[in-house]
């Protein structure tokens, strides 16, 4: 049974599916969408053409589906699609796409979405992404599955973050993550592999070390970066995890490549 808070206003063109909660003061437009027992807790605006997927949690003062902070934007009707069971806490905000851009932001499933946290327009966000408390991703940003991007992080607009990689607290990021990276700073620089989480989320220590030998060969000072490149895919073509990253390197990108801090 759906349950919706006296206070609270909702529009009679918005779109609840079955048991859902809306609680006190919380504002849903006349284009969202809100999927099977989603839960909103109390003083949330859902706006635009907003769909949330099933099972979400969303906490109080978070505020979906605004217009993009973009210059160029002109009231488009553009999209921001979330998908299920995510936890999305106070004052996150997550905006639309551009009509100049996706024309939609997407964000994907079992995510944590600490306090404060943003997601620009036409973002792409993957599933089992957390992000920490005010962290934020500027426009164009793809982020992929697994990735965490510690408090008080940013990505520059149109980075590309791989797979499973680990962005430290306070880290400014305006070149591209790899796969499985780990990195730290400001302006954020390689650090090494995420071996924390590669752990935590069941890779063997053969896929592991196979990927240190391969970051290692990858980031030598040895030859020119596409010599390495291509020396690494010749001697680790067998490794699923290791070809992921050089296909990362090797894909058009708008951004550079976040590598290791050289020593002086």
């Amino acid at each position: 049974m759906t349950c919706i808070h006296p206070t609270a206003i909702v529009h009679g063109g918005a779109r609840l599916g079955s048991e859902v909660e809306i609680g006190p003061y919380c504002v849903v437009g006349e284009a969202v969408v809100l999927g099977d027992r989603t839960r909103l807790a109390s003083h949330i605006v859902l706006e635009g053409h907003t769909e949330i997927g099933q099972d979400c949690v969303i906490h109080p003062f978070a505020c979906l589906g605004a217009a993009p902070q973009h210059s160029g934007h002109k009231g488009e009707p553009t999209r921001l699609v979330v998908g299920d069971r995510n936890i999305i806490r106070e004052q996150v905000t997550m905006h639309c796409g551009t009509a100049m851009g996706r024309g939609v932001t997407k964000v994907g499933s079992d995510g944590f979405f600490m306090a404060g946290a943003h997601i620009g327009h036409d973002c792409i966000v993957g599933d089992r992404v957390t992000m920490a408390n005010t962290a934020t991703l500027g426009g164009h940003v793809q982020v992929e599955d697994h990735v965490i991007i510690g408090g008080l992080a940013a990505a520059h607009q149109n980075t590309r973050i791989g797979r499973h990689a680990f962005v430290g607290g306070m880290a400014g990021v305006n070149h591209d993550v790899i796969p499985f990276g780990n990195v730290w700073g400001n302006h954020a620089h390689l650090e090494g592999l995420n071996l924390v989480g590669l752990k935590r989320r069941g890779f063997s220590r053969d896929v592991i070390n196979t990927l240190r030998a391969a970051y290692r060969m990858l980031f030598a000072e040895e030859g020119t970066f596409q010599e390495r490149v291509e020396d690494t895919a010749c001697a680790y073509a067998h490794s699923e995890e290791v070809m992921e990253i050089l296909n990362f390197i090797r894909a058009d990108a708008s951004r550079p490549l976040t590598t290791p801090q050289r020593e002086v």
